[in-house]
């Protein structure tokens, strides 16, 4: 394997919209949402490390989910775990890896990977990361890949690339916020947009420069502790620092003001498993088209439903069509698939009106 190649895997994440399986302390990252056996988190590093040496693979998460790190990836040292003391958004994370990446290996090519999603043909996704590395190998370029859209979401942001590019890697026009629904299917129609999966590669040599140019203030924060990295002093200087970084995504930071932005479009299946809904999708049905993770089912007049338990746990439905049934310790959710967005809502009426350790 090559030794230049590394991996941020971004594990930071509470993913609220999973309540109440996820919640603040052990969010779905750590979780087994599919029913295979491996949480989200192993299956991510499993995936990568297909291409990149696992020594190099970097998890980049919050410092009260350290314990839930180790205890799931047992084979990572302290040094590829990368803690967050303060919640700053992803170019403040990206940025302080980055800084850590080169100055160990100032010829490192690195890939930004959330630890949360689903990528079915894994042979296809590692061929998309080494088209984009040897790319990136050659030119000074900040690449991400982007996903065919299937209809008109507007959960998801959107990638436009130039038209005219030709072969695989296209140039990067603009980034595009969440459209509503007429602005999404205008989109589609036009041919060269695709959805922002939010999977960036870049040369470490490319990405700091990147910062340095577009974000000087950011970039000067963490350059200042560039002497302290990778020693004993580094969690000193963190801890007194990094709450000072503004709270910026790495969209906003530097995609969106660079010239020198590419997207492959991946040719793999890809879903971001950021709702019940889209866990759904991806899990296969009974004959009632009800997808069920652990559970014993019982259903009558039962459809579409989502329907999650502990291991084992008998359930019995009735006359429910399209709904989300989850039951976790002290918490049931029998909720409508439409409402799905809203669930958000409901966690914070929970919290304020039964307390802050449901969530």
């Amino acid at each position: 394997m090559n030794k230049n190649y590394y991996a941020i895997l971004m594990a930071g994440g509470v993913g609220s919209r999973f309540w109440p399986v996820s919640t603040q302390d052990f969010p779905k990252q750590f979780h087994d949402m599919l029913g295979t056996g491996d949480t989200l988190i192993q299956k991510t590093f499993n995936r990568l490390s297909k291409l990149i040496p696992k020594e190099n693979i970097f998890i980049l998460t919050n410092e009260r989910y350290n314990d839930l790190v180790f205890e799931q990836l047992p084979g990572v040292t302290k040094r590829q775990v990368v803690l967050e003391p303060a919640m700053r958004n992803t170019a403040p994370c990206i940025l302080y890896a980055a800084l850590k990446i080169q100055k160990e290996n100032e010829n490192a090519l690195m890939i930004v990977a959330p630890s949360d999603h689903w990528i079915e043909d894994e042979q296809a996704f590692t061929q998309n990361v080494q088209e984009a590395f040897d790319f990136c190998s050659q030119n000074n370029a900040l690449m991400t890949l982007g996903i065919e859209p299937t209809f008109p979401n507007t959960g998801y942001g959107y990638i436009e690339y130039d038209k005219g590019s030709e072969g695989n890697i296209k140039k990067v026009d603009q980034f595009r916020e969440k459209p509503d629904y007429e602005t999404a299917k205008e989109f589609i129609a036009q041919g060269n947009f695709l959805w922002n999966a939010g999977i960036f590669m870049w040369s470490v040599k490319s990405v700091v420069e990147a910062f340095k140019n577009n974000q000087p203030t950011l970039y000067r924060l963490f350059e200042s502790g560039y002497d302290v990295y990778n020693t004993h002093f580094e969690d000193d200087f963190v801890r007194d620092n990094y709450g000072k970084a503004e709270n910026i995504s790495v969209d906003y930071a530097i995609m969106e003001h660079s010239k020198n932005v590419f997207v492959i479009p991946a040719t793999f299946d890809w879903n971001d498993l950021g709702t019940w809904g889209s866990l759904y999708d991806k899990l296969d049905k009974d004959t009632s088209k009800n997808a069920v993770v652990n559970a014993k089912t019982l259903t009558e007049d039962a459809s579409g439903n989502m329907i999650r338990t502990k291991a084992d746990k008998v359930v019995v439905v009735d006359g429910l069509k399209d709904y989300i049934i989850v039951d976790k310790d002290e918490v049931l959710l029998i909720f409508p698939k439409t409402k799905e967005q809203d669930i958000k809502k409901v966690l914070q009426k929970v919290k304020d009106a039964f307390g802050e350790h449901y969530g």
